[in-house]
């Protein structure tokens, strides 16, 4: 009789061992109340720093950044363009007018804006090759192409800032937060060009009287459109 109940024990006892364990392991769970009035939708959206409906108004009144990229055709323009786009799309308030020296629309440009993810103006002019010579000014048809647009599509009145972003160039997102209050003409230091670490404007009293430049420090403007 002993031995049939000690059989039947140790049986069991492997069984009662896992209930027990299982029991001390739901214990030792904690519960997480949810945030009182809310759901799982604006949790999710609340951690993801979701921008509210405050945010949205708030950027509404800021002035608009137009961003004119001359481009032409490379290996490496799609890549350099990718990077720009990468950085502009966090920008609010944004509308980038890329400008293609072509005697028209390239497809290439034409697909990658269309699925950048940045309000955008796809425009295209010639560089003639009188213009392409060296020490000439480097597009400035381009330029000029973008800025009859903004003449003739946005009012005076409209509240925006016009900026010129080569497409071989990276961007701090801090940049364009200062430039929003820009009344006049705003220039900044810039880095890695003309074979210095950096090239920017010597400034006096508030005013610029000067150019500390690699190349040509004697030009009216000595200054790179980046």
């Amino acid at each position: 009789m002993k031995s049939v109940f000690l059989s039947r024990f140790f049986i069991l006892l492997p069984w009662v061992l896992i209930v027990i364990i299982m029991i001390d392991i739901d214990s030792k769970r904690t519960i997480r109340a949810p945030i009182a009035g809310g759901t799982g939708r604006a949790q999710r959206a609340a951690r993801t720093g979701a921008p509210g409906v405050g945010g949205a108004q708030n950027q509404s009144a800021l002035p608009v950044i137009y961003a004119i990229t001359p481009t032409y055709t490379r290996p490496v323009q799609k890549a350099e363009l990718t990077r720009l786009a990468h950085a502009f799309r966090q920008v609010p308030r944004f509308h980038w007018i890329v400008v293609e020296d072509s005697t028209a629309r390239t497809e290439l440009v034409a697909r990658f804006l269309a699925r950048c993810g940045v309000p955008y103006t796809h425009l295209h002019v010639f560089t003639p090759r009188r213009f392409k010579r060296a020490g000439m000014p480097r597009a400035t048809e381009q330029r000029n192409v973008a800025l009859a647009w903004l003449r003739q599509h946005r009012s005076r009145r409209d509240t925006g800032v016009v900026f010129f972003a080569d497409d071989d160039n990276t961007y701090s997102l801090e940049l364009f937060e200062e430039m929003r209050s820009t009344r006049g003409v705003s220039v900044w230091p810039v880095g890695f060009v003309g074979g210095r670490a950096y090239e920017r404007p010597l400034v006096s009293g508030g005013k610029v009287v000067g150019w500390y430049t690699g190349w040509r420090p004697d030009r009216p403007f000595a200054t790179d459109m980046a």
